[in-house]
């Protein structure tokens, strides 16, 4: 059977990476919906197997400038209940966790580059989290905000900068604040659209990221690469 999938971009500059590479290797069928640029989310729970969400440069409480942002809550939220997969990375998990109950820390928790992440004692056990290293593995990170847990969310993983890095609600709805999915020609690709971002988020990062990719990428590429297989078992 083919996968169904609707992917949900909050900005014009999202790239799958790995999330794309284990869809292509599924032969899902992807649907992109740019919802910054007002296309229609998902009517109906039934019209996709599973939903990704990625990341943006607003925040998960920005309605006014992003109006879209509470529909697009209420949809991750149906599709969580139905049982759906559901993968929301970086922003994308910071609005599941509105969805389902939990507070929105807007600047409590900036973090960027190539980062440890620790699994939860429940994210060695989980079927997605379970597919890296239970030591802990790297990934890219990008972000200010973090959230709360939301009520009955299971904690999967967490670093020193954000304690809340990966939760799951129900059987299959992933919020996951690191950016798994920025490979390094993904990262590459940030450098080149925002470089005057990236030099205000890490003094130095452009002369420097040469040698952090050689250090961090390939075990970051394998880890996100291995995550999103294991999320699209799931579908």
């Amino acid at each position: 059977m083919t996968r169904r999938v609707a992917i949900i971009e909050n900005t014009r500059y999202s790239d799958p990476g790995q999330v794309g590479v284990a869809l292509s290797e599924a032969g899902a069928t992807v649907e992109v919906i740019r919802a910054y640029a007002g296309e229609a989310l998902p009517g109906s729970v039934d019209d996709h197997d599973a939903l990704v969400v990625f990341g943006g440069e607003q925040n998960a409480r920005d309605d006014t400038k992003h109006p879209y942002l509470p529909a697009l809550a209420e949809v991750m939220r149906r599709y969580g209940e139905a049982g759906r997969a559901v993968l929301c990375i970086c922003l994308g998990s910071q609005l599941l966790a509105r969805a389902f109950g939990g507070d929105n820390l807007i600047g409590a928790a900036p973090e960027f580059g190539w980062q440890a992440i620790e699994p939860t004692e429940a994210g060695r056990a989980d079927p997605v989290l379970s597919a890296v290293n239970e030591g802990g593995f790297l990934s890219f990170q990008w972000h200010d905000d973090t959230f709360t847990l939301p009520p009955g969310a299971i904690h999967l993983a967490r670093n020193a900068a954000a304690h809340h890095q990966a939760f799951r609600v129900g059987r299959a709805a992933y919020g996951m604040q690191f950016h798994f999915e920025a490979n390094r020609g993904v990262v590459d690709q940030w450098n080149r659209l925002f470089p005057d971002l990236v030099e205000k988020k890490h003094p130095g990062w452009l002369r420097r990221h040469p040698d952090y990719a050689a250090m961090h990428g390939p075990d970051a590429d394998a880890a996100g690469l291995a995550i999103a297989r294991a999320w699209v078992a799931l579908i």
